[in-house]
């Protein structure tokens, strides 16, 4: 581009021959302000890496705290919120990105050239300040030739007019004519050398002065101009290479905002449902229809009955739905003070064999429970089956090691197998067991005295229940007999129930069995194990051994017993035993 201006005779050399001042400042304000752009760059690049960071710090500060139960059910707005966290953390890293590449690749650039350009127009200038001090030595060598000829030409005039005079003068002698015109022929003489010294002087600086603006200065110029397109081309190229460092990351950006977007269209609200439904759900059966109670038939008999019952109901009621898990946990705390904690927790503050969460919760537990164990098993067993392979080889081949080496390995690993498989059985069984308290709650036998949800009562006039009853044919009397709606026996202390006691005056429970209430179907409210044998030896009781299983229907109510449930052979029986007898464990 130089050269062409050049051949055109657009340069400034031949443009702004008498301009070197300005064009000295100007070189100087260019440069001074392609490294203010070089300062936008660095700025620039320090937000970039400030913004990233503020990503990075944001990402971190809304990462959902990991938990083992969100890992086992993880909602899709969560999967899809950790997804787009993901995509900003990549955002971040991009920004970063753009940072390095402008400083690595602009900004150096820039303060290279900023340096070579600084140097360039120093060398120029000092050049073009060198080639102006000589011509102004010359013009000044040409002042002072011409001066020295000036007054040789006056003092040769002088002397030319005083010869004149002197030849005049009939009164000076030819001595002193003689000597007046040897002093104008010296002075003649002298003029005519200044003069022949002041044009070659003149010949001289004019050749240098036209050497100076024609072809000396005109380099410097040059140069000047030279250096000051290099600084305008430099600052197109940087700025279009920032423009090209924001190119070269947006194909990513693009892909983490499609990120973004993947992660939107995969919440799906129907799986959501499905995930709070198997997160929460307990098994239990919800309460059936409360029966009508006609009160313009009084039955003496009923209205006991009836009393009883809603006594009993407005317990279950307040134990086992309107109770909170703090409440419950307050009553399990009194437990404790008789029986003492004998389950170990785990590390989500859950027993080891989940018997305080409801029952399909327990179930999914347990399941998971063994899954894992019996991966455990497996993997410990291809450890201690490629340890035997190895001692079988040592043995074969003492070269390649000592089988003793192998043997203590080999034990551990047998013992830590063992300990696998004997917990493995015994979630097993607790799974099993739940499976089956599960079938039985479900099945026909234990709704088969339900009548709308509510227990049926029976009585002695005649009604449609004690001809019901009569049908039965004495099926439901083990049940009847060991189930109680609140006991009434001496070691319970609840006072007389509805159901007659031997010697009450009212009929023993055998003559008088169409008296009795069944028992009530209701959710159970946990269950508890039993830690010595206990023998029933009131009514109202129940007997047990030690370390069975069974229901919590109601929670001790100060008076030392607890209402149980348990299925066996005969059915369902019901009554109680002693709180310090068992140790429960509530549902959540």
């Amino acid at each position: 581009m130089a050269a062409q201006e050049i051949e055109n005779g657009t340069t400034w050399g031949k443009e702004l021959w008498d301009q070197y001042d300005n064009l000295a400042t100007h070189t100087q304000k260019g440069i001074d302000f392609f490294e203010r752009f070089g300062n936008f760059i660095r700025d620039r690049s320090a937000i970039e890496v400030e913004y990233a960071l503020k990503l990075r710090r944001l990402v971190k500060n809304y990462q959902p705290k990991k938990s083992k139960e969100d890992e086992e059910n993880e909602f899709s707005t969560l999967i899809a919120f950790k997804n787009v966290l993901k995509e900003v953390a990549d955002l971040a890293g991009q920004r970063e990105v753009v940072a390095e590449n402008l400083q690595n690749q602009v900004l150096q650039g820039i303060m290279l050239l900023s340096k070579i350009l600084r140097e360039e127009r120093k060398k120029a200038l000092t050049q073009g300040a060198g080639l102006t001090q000589s011509l102004h030595t010359q013009i000044g060598t040409l002042d002072r030739a011409k001066r020295s000829y000036e007054k040789a030409f006056r003092e040769a005039e002088k002397a030319i007019e005083s010869y004149h005079k002197a030849d005049a003068d009939f009164h000076l002698s030819r001595a002193d004519v003689e000597k007046q015109r040897v002093n104008m022929n010296i002075r003649n003489s002298q003029s005519e050398d200044a003069k022949s010294e002041y044009a070659n002087q003149l010949q001289i600086t004019n050749k240098q002065q036209q050497q100076h603006y024609q072809i000396a200065l005109p380099e410097v110029f040059n140069k000047l101009q030279e250096l000051d397109e290099k600084r305008t081309r430099g600052m197109k190229e940087f700025i279009k290479r920032a423009a090209d460092v924001e190119y070269e990351v947006s194909p990513i950006i693009a892909r983490c905002l499609e990120g973004m977007v993947k992660a939107a269209d995969s919440i799906n609200e129907k799986d959501d449902s499905m995930i709070v439904i198997e997160k929460y759900q307990s098994g239990f059966q919800p309460p059936g229809d409360i029966p009508f109670e006609d009160l313009s038939k009084p039955d003496p008999d009923a209205a006991n009955n009836s009393q009883t019952h809603n006594s009993s109901t407005g317990l279950n009621h307040m134990t086992g739905k309107g109770t909170t898990k703090d409440k419950l946990k307050k009553r399990v705390g009194i437990f404790g003070i008789f029986t003492g904690n004998k389950n170990n927790l785990t590390t989500d503050g859950l027993k080891e064999d989940f018997s305080d969460l409801p029952p399909t919760q327990r179930r999914k537990k347990l399941t998971a429970k063994v899954q894992e164990l019996q991966q455990k098993v497996a993997q410990e067993q291809a450890a201690s089956d490629g340890l035997m392979k190895m001692k079988g080889v040592y043995e074969a081949n003492s070269m390649l090691g000592d089988p003793r080496t192998v043997e203590e390995q080999l034990n551990e690993s047998v013992n830590r197998l063992d300990r696998l498989r004997h917990e493995l059985l015994r979630y097993q069984k607790l799974l099993e067991q739940a499976n089956n308290q599960t079938l039985i709650q479900h099945s026909p036998q234990s709704n088969r005295v339900i009548q709308n949800g509510q227990r049926s009562s029976r009585h002695s006039n005649g009604s449609s229940n004690h001809e019901n009853s009569h049908e039965d044919n004495g099926e439901d009397h083990p049940d009847d007999a060991g189930s109680l709606s609140s006991s009434a026996s001496p070691e319970s202390g609840l006072g007389t129930s509805h159901t007659s006691l031997p010697g009450s005056g009212q009929g023993s429970t055998n003559e008088q069995p169409m008296n009795e209430e069944y028992y009530e179907a209701d959710a159970p409210l946990g269950t508890c194990r039993a830690l010595y044998p206990f023998d029933a030896t009131s009514e109202g009781s129940i007997p047990m051994s030690e370390g069975e299983e069974l229901q919590v229907i109601e929670v001790d109510q100060g008076d030392g017993w607890t209402r149980v449930r348990r299925y066996s052979s005969k059915g369902w029986e019901e009554g109680f035993v002693p709180t310090s007898y068992i140790e429960c464990t509530l549902y959540a």
